[in-house]
C-alpha cells in the first residue's frame, strides 16, 4: 500500500449553501492538509485523513467571512480544524468509492462519507525551493458530501420576513486533492 501526502498548493475544499432561498454562496479552503494509504489495484485497503484549517475559509466577501469564523458558525478560535479520518471504504467502480469514517466540525464528531473519484496518476517534475528533485508520482482524487451543518452545532439562523431561511441547512462540500507519493 502506497503513502501519499497532499500537495496544499494543489488541494482545496469548496462548499455551498443555499442563502435567502434563492442562491448558493460558495467559499473556499486552502490551507487543506492530509495522508492517505492508496492502491489504485486494492482500493478498499484504503485509508485517508485529512486536515481543513477554517481560520482560512474565504468567500470574498470579508465581513461574511468574519461572520463564518464566530461562534455563529465555525468558532474558528476554539475550533481551528475541520478533520475526515476514514478506512472503510467501499468500490462503486473502477474509479468510485465511498469512503466512510468519522468528521469533526466545532468538536462534534459523526459517521460520515464520501463520494470519492480517483483521477488517475503520473509521473511529473518536482520543484522544491527553486531546485529540481527529480520526477514525482502524483495522483488525483475529488471528493463530495453533503452536509447537515445542523447536525455538527453550526446552527446560526435568521428567518425571512415571508418565510424561509436566510442560510439553508444542506451545505455541499467538494474536496479536490493532488498527492504526492512518498518513499
Amino acid at each position: 500500500m502506497a503513502r501519499w501526502e497532499f500537495e496544499p498548493g494543489h488541494t482545496a475544499a469548496e462548499f455551498c449553501v443555499r442563502h435567502m432561498m434563492v442562491t448558493w454562496v460558495r467559499g473556499h479552503f486552502k490551507n487543506v492538509c492530509g495522508t492517505l494509504e492508496f492502491d489504485p489495484e486494492a482500493p478498499e485497503r484504503s485509508s485517508v485523513e485529512a486536515v481543513i484549517d477554517t481560520r482560512g475559509i474565504w468567500t470574498g466577501e470579508p465581513q461574511r467571512d468574519a461572520h463564518l469564523k464566530s461562534p455563529d458558525f465555525l468558532d474558528a478560535e476554539n475550533h481551528p480544524t475541520i478533520t475526515f479520518r476514514g478506512n472503510d471504504v467501499k468500490v462503486g467502480g473502477a474509479s468510485e468509492f465511498t469512503v466512510t469514517g468519522d468528521l469533526t466540525i466545532r468538536g462534534t464528531t459523526r459517521k460520515a462519507s464520501l463520494r470519492v473519484t480517483y483521477l488517475g496518476q503520473w509521473m511529473t517534475p518536482y520543484w522544491e525551493d527553486g531546485v529540481d528533485k527529480g520526477p514525482m508520482l502524483r495522483a488525483g482524487f475529488t471528493a463530495e458530501i453533503m452536509l447537515d451543518r445542523n447536525d455538527f452545532g453550526v446552527s446560526w439562523q435568521s428567518g425571512l420576513p415571508r418565510g424561509g431561511l436566510v442560510v439553508g441547512n444542506d451545505v455541499l462540500v467538494t474536496i479536490d486533492v493532488e498527492a504526492l507519493r512518498k518513499a
